[in-house]
């Protein structure tokens, strides 16, 4: 019996001997990850904060922005559709991989005939019953070929569970931009209603003024002018508040209530964490886009393995073993043993010329998948040098626009004065209140990229992604 148990079994303790995959080496000198230097870089000090183990919840501060960003992670279509791809790249690993097992099989059979005996027309009885296990075509992967496609299914897996990272970032991404838009013209907004109302005081002022032969026609089209532009940005900003909901409630995968919302740019303080920031061949290296190039250039790899089996002889075996007897109550007791092996090889002769040309195909792959992770690396790069680039002058131009406003209110203040009291024409007033228009709005563009750095930063460094598959609800 021990002798039949291990013909059946045989084929497992044969599977996988050879691999001939090629020696797999992650490619180097993509991009230089020197940090980069010139004006934009000064200040930037300190070693870079490693993004990856700070989650958002550690990241995002405003209390209605974390509820947000939790309803985004929990509701998001995108990142439903990642994780939906990640448990079918498993289950397909786990169908590639069941081909390095054999196909164990049992079962009972029974035969009842009736049949003539030989001597006149009489007829006798016949009963058979068998028992029996058994192995079927079993192709033995003594060139790896089945273990070279279940390292490339495995590795397409990973690059889809690094893809599901990669979306549940830019779904926190996108959200926190979004709820900062919103913040940034409702800022703009009420600028804007400001300015008109200023405007139309203005304008009633310049008016009475015509009226009493002080102002001219000139000076009432300017006020009105004014006005009137005013109210189209009101107009503007108004839709610009509105189309900022719809962006976030998608983004989000459900109505954002209003008590979450921000009520302006200035309102929301120290919204996001401010961590240490610099290139990092690390970073770059485990951002999850990166890795997802990786894996899916492993995987071709792996796909030349495959591909280099395809020239190498193939050996299936049949086997089955068990009892028999013509009794069935006598079947697992005094039954006969039988058995039954038959081995096949295969040898591939002539494809006019399709194995060649697969195994072309399969290398081309892999300097495919070569060339989209070195431009995975320099894209990483970049973005990390242009985040960087806007982190060592925001707050220097952050500081300069503040001023800039302080100096138009003043420049405002006075000029309004000098006409309303006769010492200057309307002309420098509709002026100086132009400037302070644009020099507010300005600054509410400012706070908001000051913001956005401290998004993008998270972002470009992979913040937040050292997550256990369990967190990614797969």
């Amino acid at each position: 019996m021990s002798a039949k148990l291990l013909m059946v079994f045989l084929p497992c303790f044969l599977a996988g001997c050879v691999s001939l995959d090629p020696h797999y080496d992650r490619p180097k000198d993509a991009v230089n990850t020197t940090a980069p230097t010139g004006d934009a870089y000064r200040g930037l000090q300190g070693t870079p904060g490693n993004y990856r183990d700070i989650g958002w919840q550690d990241y995002v501060l405003d209390t209605h922005l974390r509820q947000v960003v939790a309803m985004a992670l929990d509701s998001s279509r995108d990142l439903r559709e990642a994780v939906a791809s990640v448990k079918s790249a498993h289950a397909q690993y786990g169908e590639q991989r069941a081909d390095l097992f054999p196909t164990l099989s049992a079962g009972v059979s029974g035969t009842r005939s009736r049949a003539l005996t030989g001597e006149g027309n009489q007829t006798a009885l016949s009963n058979t019953y068998s028992a029996e296990g058994s192995v079927s075509s079993f192709e033995l992967d003594l060139f790896g070929k089945n273990q070279s496609l279940s390292r490339q299914q495995y590795e397409t897996y990973l690059g889809t569970l690094e893809g599901a990272r990669s979306t549940r970032l830019t779904v926190l991404y996108n959200t926190v931009d979004y709820w900062l838009q919103l913040a940034a013209d409702r800022s703009n907004l009420v600028i804007a209603k400001e300015t008109a109302e200023s405007a139309r005081q203005s304008l009633e002022v310049t008016r009475k003024r015509l009226q009493n032969g002080v102002d001219s026609m000139v000076d009432v089209a300017s006020a009105e002018t004014t006005y009137q532009s005013a109210q189209a940005d009101v107009a503007s900003y108004t839709t610009s508040v509105a189309q900022d909901k719809n962006a976030l409630d998608l983004v989000v995968g459900k109505s954002v209530p209003e008590n979450l919302l921000p009520q302006s740019i200035e309102s929301i303080g120290n919204a996001l964490r401010t961590v240490p920031a610099g290139v990092s061949s690390d970073a770059l290296n485990n951002r999850p886009d990166v890795l997802q190039a990786e894996h899916n250039l492993k995987a071709a790899n792996a796909n030349i393995g495959a591909a280099r089996a395809n020239f190498f002889p193939s050996i299936s075996l049949t086997a089955s073993g068990g009892v028999g007897s013509s009794d069935l109550s006598s079947l697992f007791k005094n039954g006969a043993g039988i058995w039954s092996f038959a081995p096949s090889i295969s040898l591939p002769i002539f494809k006019g010329g399709y194995n060649v040309s697969y195994l072309n195909y399969t290398k081309a792959q892999k300097e495919y998948y070569v060339a989209v992770y070195e431009k995975a690396v320099q894209t990483a790069f970049q973005e990390v040098a242009d985040a960087l680039a806007r982190r060592g002058t925001i707050n220097d131009q952050l500081t300069s626009q503040r001023n800039n406003v302080a100096a138009s209110q003043t420049y405002y203040h006075l000029a309004d004065l000098r006409y309303q009291n006769g010492v200057d024409t309307y002309l420098n007033a509709l002026t100086a209140q132009r400037t302070l228009y644009t020099a507010r709005t300005s600054l509410v563009s400012v706070e908001q990229a000051y913001y956005q750095n401290l998004n993008t930063f998270y972002k470009v460094m992979g913040g937040g992604t050292a997550l256990k598959e369990s967190e990614l609800k797969l």
